[in-house]
């Protein structure tokens, strides 16, 4: 939901993400028009234009534009097209594609910029989307295109089981394509509900009866991070002018159709439009996979300032002295090692990007050490000595830098550290003992779940995690 980054057995610890790792993304709709009740304009595969001197499928001249076929469409009943709503979610599932696919598994439309119907297609029938600088077109090999256009081209099915598909998954909704300077943008548009039906099984993973508080925790906090994020509500911070959320563990992990499960759309109808609010306000409710004993505050982890609602929480079960309600998650103790020169390469790759080093590199590691440590005890400052001087890392940062040789970030900030130096000085073996997956702010999901398990409801959960917050409806 919130920051972070990996995929885990449940949810993930967020953080920082790079937008490289999606592909495409799309414009904003600021007027909603009834499609009109007329004939529209289609490509007609069946054949060409009576004049023209170029077969089927022959590019036109430099400077001129491609033709578009008029063709005699029966005056049908034109189905009940949905159009998108003010409070819609935008999710961008690519944001620099040099070229995308438009089909859906029904019959479908594609519309311009006013809603007018460019192309009426059959299911599958797919058409590419082309980039000229900042002006999109769409077409389809043999059968001519649409014009060059400098705002937007957007994909509805016809139909309520028909579903848009894009990157090999379907999705609910529309699609909308838009030209950035860096290439095509694509976003899927649907109402909250349906988005959440795709969200909240990949976040909280697959629970059984059991544990359905959890799912309705998860379901709810989902909700108030994807309204605090809806560019039309007021004091919100939309992700972009084209989208309000990335489908990745920098927001909220999202996977369309393909993704629901019974247990979460259960969870969301139960749940249906109800929010966290602190101070009559919804708030943006981050939460990760295992806060490892012990949440923290934001300004521990980030560059943020305090919420009163997000304060650290103990996960420690009543009567105990060593037990917590998210010991039961895979990644609640864990240890990572380095050799001295696995750990030269992650500092020579990543360290750059958070502190200033010298244009020769960073040097060798010769030693590391925790300089300072957080309220919930996790670290604030890190250390590193090498044979070209002394930097310091603070607190999200560490997990950045810290990463695998197969570049997976480290677990979390919640860690302690062991060396061992080499006969010349320099780092021979780091070994990090941690606890926890993800930053640890807000809600605690294997903490959520072994809460559920010991029967907590979903209001008790986020009562917990979110203190002095209430639950209510988003309006």
């Amino acid at each position: 939901m919130s920051v972070g980054a990996r995929r885990v057995t449940i949810g993930r610890g967020r953080t920082r993400l790079t937008l490289c790792a999606l592909t495409l993304v799309a414009g904003c709709v600021t007027r909603r028009v009834p499609e009109e009740d007329r004939l529209p304009l289609i490509q007609d595969p069946s054949r060409a234009p009576a004049d023209s001197a170029r077969q089927p499928g022959q590019s036109a001249p430099p400077g001129q534009p491609a033709q578009v076929v008029q063709a005699e469409i029966p005056r049908d009943a034109a189905p009940r097209l949905r159009i998108e709503g003010l409070r819609d979610v935008r999710v961008a599932l690519a944001t620099a594609a040099q070229g995308a696919l438009l089909t859906a598994t029904g019959p479908w439309r594609l519309f311009d910029s006013h809603d007018a119907v460019l192309v009426r297609a059959r299911p599958l029938e797919s058409w590419t989307v082309e980039r000229r600088g900042r002006q999109i077109r769409a077409q389809r090999s043999g059968t001519g295109a649409t014009p060059w256009s400098d705002a937007k081209l957007t994909l509805r099915p016809d139909r309520d089981d028909g579903f848009a598909l894009f990157a090999g998954r379907r999705y609910r909704g529309s699609l909308r394509v838009v030209a950035s300077d860096s290439g095509l943008v694509i976003v899927n548009v649907l109402p909250v509900e349906e988005y959440l039906r795709g969200v909240v099984p990949l976040e909280i993973g697959l629970r059984v009866p059991g544990e359905q508080a959890a799912a309705e925790a998860q379901a709810i906090a989902a909700r108030s991070y994807t309204f605090a994020r809806l560019a039309v509500v007021e004091g919100s911070v939309s992700r972009n002018e084209s989208f309000d959320l990335l489908p990745g563990v920098i927001d909220q992990v999202y996977g369309g159709v393909d993704a629901e499960r019974a247990f979460s759309d259960q969870a969301v109808v139960t749940t249906a439009g109800l929010v966290l609010k602190y101070a009559g306000h919804v708030v943006s409710a981050p939460y990760s996979s295992s806060c490892g004993g012990e949440t923290a505050s934001p300004e521990e982890v980030w560059r943020a300032s305090p919420e009163p609602y997000l304060r650290r929480v103990s996960d420690r079960i009543p009567g105990t002295a060593d037990r917590y309600y998210c010991d039961i998650a895979p990644r609640f103790a864990w240890t990572r090692a380095f050799t001295g020169p696995e750990l030269d390469a992650a500092v020579q790759s990543y360290l750059r990007s958070y502190v200033s080093v010298p244009s020769g590199g960073p040097g060798r590691v010769r030693a590391v050490a925790v300089a300072a440590r957080t309220p919930s005890g996790r670290v604030g400052r890190l250390t590193l000595d090498t044979d070209r001087g002394n930097f310091e890392l603070r607190g999200n940062d560490v997990r950045y830098v810290l990463r695998s040789p197969g570049s997976e970030i480290l677990n979390s900030t919640y860690f302690k550290v062991e060396t061992e130096s080499g006969r010349d000085g320099s780092l021979a073996r780091l070994v990090v003992h941690g606890n926890g997956y993800g930053h640890g702010i807000g809600m605690c999901q294997w903490g959520a779940i072994g809460r559920a398990r010991a029967g907590q409801s979903a209001r008790s959960i986020l009562a917990t995690y979110y203190p002095g917050t209430s639950v209510g409806p988003a309006n």
